[in-house]
């Protein structure tokens, strides 16, 4: 079973990451925690943990979470919220390929925007060892609905191609629906499943917009390199085109895949 191929990609962008990226909002995760039935105490896994954008919630809502991300950086940003929100977390250095059958069990394993850069296959393999038999899986990430607020989203990825972000060997391997997760999970022992979503409606900056851009793997400060001022310029001139007063709406979907065994 191969770690993360994300690793040492979000190194140079934690604090872009911790600021800029979309949390998962409340009623969405009382969804899941309703759906996977749920309550204080019970062990969840945070697989991918990142800045902990998953593992504070869970904790605060009473539960004992062990979190695991292969990035140092992020494993300390994490460790910072937690204290900051006073809630104890099981932090640990590890990814998906540092699974083993002898942990937890835990009744709920969850990955936030992380599950796409594992060995799929491998790990929903490894999970199905220490997930107990009512247990379940949530793999959450954010979808961008093709309404005509999001039309910056276009410009975003625009100005990035034109920074080389298709050329970057991690998004090649990446490409071909790598957010389809359903085969995977049709594949494994967890071919139950369930979508929940939130859907919001926000307003963002152009520095917001920029934070996002060098929040992400392919425009990262330390992929851009000495690039790094010249993409913030381009990116920030061509959305003033769209929005001269650099205002924009966002329309965001959370959304979480809540997989079980069929009973």
């Amino acid at each position: 079973m191969t770690a993360s191929t994300g690793f040492g990609l979000f190194a140079g962008n934690v604090a872009y990451y911790e600021r800029y990226r979309l949390g998962y909002p409340d009623r969405l995760l009382r969804r899941v925690v309703a759906l996977a039935g749920l309550k204080p105490g019970d062990s969840v896994l945070d697989l991918g943990t990142g800045t902990g954008m998953l593992a504070i919630p869970f904790a605060r809502m009473g539960m004992a979470v062990t979190a695991l991300d292969p990035e140092p950086a992020m494993l300390a940003a994490a460790k910072a919220a937690a204290a900051a929100n006073r809630v104890q977390v099981d932090f640990r250095a590890g990814g998906s390929g540092d699974l083993t059958p002898g942990m937890g069990p835990f009744q709920l394993a969850a990955m936030g925007r992380s599950f796409h850069w594992m060995d799929r296959a491998a790990t929903l393999d490894m999970l199905d060892k220490i997930v107990v038999p009512e247990g379940s899986i949530a793999l959450f990430h954010d979808a961008h609905p093709p309404v005509e607020e999001n039309r910056w989203f276009k410009t975003l990825y625009d100005v990035a191609r034109k920074f080389g972000r298709d050329e970057n060997e991690h998004i090649k391997e990446r490409n071909g629906g790598h957010r389809r997760y359903e085969p995977f999970l049709f594949a494994s022992a967890f071919s139950q499943l369930d979508w929940l979503s939130v859907t919001m409606r926000l307003t963002v900056s152009v520095d917001d917009i920029i934070g996002r851009a060098f929040s992400m793997s392919a425009c990262a400060p330390d992929v851009l390199g000495d690039r790094r001022e010249a993409f913030a310029r381009a990116l920030a001139a061509a959305l003033r085109e769209l929005s001269p007063d650099g205002t924009f709406t966002e329309v965001a979907e959370l959304v979480a895949l809540v997989a079980r065994r069929p009973q």
